[in-house]
């Protein structure tokens, strides 16, 4: 019989390489801070840049299991800061801001196109593919270094299934629908049921009640037509990191 394939430990997803990268300053902010993350047992998802109310350095960081606390942003900060002040990649004043990837979160390796098929998303190329460069549908599986696209955005008769190359993709981000905000929820919930059985506030489930981690995670919308994104799914989401949603609400 063969054995069950358990997937990569925590070891292998730290250690699991970007393939959407950003250029300039971002990536110079990158090389300083991915080794402290990940010595810190994180992931850095992205780095973003911006200039409006003065400059803001974002880093989007995550456990190997895709799940961030209040606590474990708290943690980075304090600390990155120093390291970046030595480094000073930056070369004028900035405020540093921590974050999770959130729910429509980017796509950044190859371990997110494999966890979120099944799921909408927009991807933006950076080499064009067949003239195209933005493309909008249901994610499919991965297939060596491309993934596979059942695309929305199509009018008549055009070709809806396209294979890119997941090294020429210049953004790839997760649309918000009604099932990812129901997903994301799910695996929320589960999250903190596994804290609590680990302080000892909870008893452990019996073993025929347990549904593994990864059953959790893939678990998949069938046979439905393409979700939309909707103001609706954008409140639902905010009040759900804000913690405002019963913890029921979304099933």
């Amino acid at each position: 019989m063969t054995e069950p394939n358990p997937g990569p430990t925590d070891a292998e997803l730290l250690a699991e390489p970007r393939l959407v990268v950003e250029p300039g300053v971002a990536a110079r902010v990158s090389a300083v801070a991915a080794p402290v993350l990940e010595g810190m047992g994180y992931r850095l998802v992205r780095i973003r840049i911006s200039g409006e109310s003065g400059c803001t350095v974002q880093i989007m960081a995550e456990r190997p299991d895709g799940s961030m606390q209040l606590e474990d942003c708290e943690a980075i900060s304090r600390a990155l800061s120093p390291v970046l002040d030595v480094a000073d990649p930056v070369d004028r004043a900035y405020r540093l801001e921590i974050s999770s990837p959130g729910i429509d979160r980017p796509l950044v390796r190859r371990s997110d196109f494999e966890r979120y098929s099944g799921y909408l998303v927009k991807i933006e190329m950076a080499v064009a593919h067949e003239g195209r460069k933005r493309f909008r549908g249901i994610l499919g599986p991965v297939e060596g270094d491309r993934v596979h696209l059942h695309r929305d955005d199509v009018k008549g008769d055009g070709d809806r299934d396209v294979l890119l190359t997941m090294e020429d993709i210049g953004e790839a981000r997760l649309v918000l629908t009604d099932e990812l905000i129901a997903e994301s929820m799910r695996r929320g919930k589960a999250e903190e049921r596994k804290m609590r059985r680990d302080l000892g506030i909870e008893p452990p489930q019996a073993p025929h009640a347990k549904i593994s981690e990864k059953t959790t995670k893939n678990t998949r919308p069938t046979k439905k037509p393409a979700p939309t994104n909707t103001k609706k799914h954008r409140l639902a989401a905010e009040r759900a990191r804000r913690g405002e949603i019963e913890p029921d609400e979304g099933d």
